[in-house]
C-alpha cells in the first residue's frame, strides 16, 4: 500500500504555523494530504498583546500550546508534535542562556528528536525556515539547522541507528519565504494605516528585506483558504491582537496581494520544474 502523501511543517513557536504556512496547511488538508506540524518550543518568552491574559504570564507556555491546538484544529492539521524545548527569546536576551532553551540544545540530540519523528510519520515534504530563520530569531535559526540535518539523516541507515523506526527519506525540502516585493508592499500598507515601519528609518535598505522574488520557486494559491488562516490566527489571542495588520486588511486587498504562500525549494529527490504551484509537484 502506498504511503499517504504527507507534509511536515517544522516551526519554532506557536503561531508560526499560521503566519507562513496556514493557508498551505488548510489547502492540503482539504486535498486529502496528511498534514503534520512540529513545534520546537512552547513560546514562553512571547509578548502578551491581550491585557486580559497578562495574569497568565507565569504559565504562558501552557496558554500558547492551547492556542496552538486551537489553530491546528482550524487548519485541519492531522497531527501536532512538540519537540519539548524552551523558548530562547529574542537574540541577545537573557533567555538565550536558559539551559533548557532551544538555542542551548545540543544540535545532534535535537536533530535526533526530529529524525525520530520523521521516521515515524514518514513525510514526503518537509518545510522549515531559511538559514537566517526568516528574521534572525535564535529559535528559527536553530529550527533551520535541525530540520536540514534531519532531512538528510532520516533516510540514512548509518545515521542515528539507535533511533527507530526504520529510515525514511523525505522527497522534498522547502524554506518558507516572504517575497521582497510583498514585504515592501506590506510596509506601504502599514504606513497607510498610520503604523510605524522600517521605511521611516534613514538606514533602511530595501534590498535586505525578504527573499528576492527571483529566488521563489513555489507559489501556492491559498485564496480559498484565507478564512481558515484568519480563524487560526485569531486562536493566538496572546500574540495576535484583534487589530493586527493582516486582520485589518480589506478582504479584496488580502486576496489580491496576500493570496499566495511562497517557498524556496532547497532539495528534491524527484524531477521538478523551475517553478511550481504545488509543494507535491512530482509526487502526486
Amino acid at each position: 500500500m502506498a504511503e499517504p502523501l504527507t507534509l511536515m511543517a517544522v516551526h519554532a513557536h506557536p503561531d508560526d504555523e499560521c503566519l507562513s504556512t496556514g493557508g498551505v496547511l488548510a489547502r492540503l488538508a482539504r486535498e486529502g494530504v496528511r498534514t503534520v506540524v512540529v513545534t520546537a518550543t512552547r513560546g514562553e518568552e512571547g509578548e502578551i498583546v491581550d491585557p486580559q491574559l497578562a495574569p497568565l504570564r507565569p504559565r504562558l507556555g501552557e496558554v500558547r500550546v492551547q492556542e496552538l491546538l486551537c489553530a491546528c484544529k482550524r487548519l485541519q492539521v492531522a497531527a501536532l508534535y512538540l519537540l519539548g524545548y524552551r523558548d530562547s527569546g529574542m537574540a541577545g536576551t537573557p533567555a538565550n542562556a536558559h539551559p533548557a532553551c532551544l538555542a542551548q540544545a545540543d544540535l545532534h540530540e535535537a536533530t535526533g528528536r526530529l529524525v525520530r519523528l520523521i521516521r515515524a510519520v514518514r513525510p514526503h515534504v518537509l518545510i522549515c525556515y531559511d538559514e537566517q530563520g526568516g528574521y534572525g530569531h535564535p529559535d528559527h535559526v536553530r529550527v533551520n539547522r535541525i530540520t536540514v540535518a534531519a532531512f538528510h539523516a532520516a533516510g540514512d541507515l548509518h545515521r542515528f541507528p539507535e533511533i527507530g523506526p526504520a529510515p525514511w527519506q523525505p522527497r522534498k525540502l522547502y524554506y518558507t519565504a516572504a517575497p521582497r516585493s510583498r514585504v515592501l508592499l506590506r510596509y506601504r500598507l502599514l504606513q497607510a494605516m498610520g503604523l510605524p515601519t522600517p521605511l521611516e528609518r534613514p538606514d533602511f535598505d530595501p534590498t535586505r528585506v525578504g527573499t528576492p522574488d527571483a529566488q521563489i520557486t513555489t507559489r501556492v494559491d491559498i485564496r480559498p483558504f484565507l478564512e481558515s488562516k484568519l480563524a487560526a490566527l485569531r486562536c493566538h489571542r496572546s500574540q495576535i491582537a484583534p487589530d493586527y495588520w493582516f486582520l485589518r486588511l480589506p478582504d479584496e486587498v488580502r486576496r489580491e496581494h496576500f493570496g499566495e504562500e511562497c517557498f524556496v525549494r532547497v532539495a528534491s529527490h524527484v524531477p521538478v520544474a523551475a517553478s511550481e504551484d504545488d509543494l507535491f509537484a512530482g509526487l502526486r
